[in-house]
């Protein structure tokens, strides 16, 4: 006749308070690898857990070097300039690209084509 343990049932609810983010995402996007067969609950606690620390700390770098610090607001392009300017965060400028218009974007393009065909 199996048991029940009452104190693993308590720590695996107060485990769950620890963490702000589902699990239940992150285990999709843990078996979205083909490497991936099968998790293990303190893996996915782990890994959940690693996930949070993380975002926190690229959302509190980008707030302290960001513009909105005056008033108290995190933008897109401060997360870009962290990333860009960060080297602990420099590999995440590729999700992370700073935006320009199109027109400016336009331009360099035409610029690209000029030097090419200048060659």
């Amino acid at each position: 006749m199996a048991q029940t343990n009452p104190g693993k049932d308590s720590q695996a609810s107060e485990a769950k308070k620890l963490i702000s983010l589902p699990t239940s995402r992150v285990r999709l996007i843990m078996k979205s690898s083909p490497d991936v067969s099968s998790i293990n609950q303190d893996a996915l606690f782990l890994t959940t857990k690693a996930t949070e620390l993380f975002v926190q700390h690229l959302a509190l770098t980008s707030f302290n070097n960001g513009s909105g610090r005056e008033a108290n607001s995190l933008d897109y392009s401060d997360l870009a300039k962290t990333a860009e300017e960060t080297d602990t965060f420099h590999f995440l400028t590729d999700i992370l690209p700073k935006k320009i218009l199109a027109r400016d974007y336009l331009e360099s393009l035409e610029q690209l084509q000029d030097e090419d065909t200048d060659f």
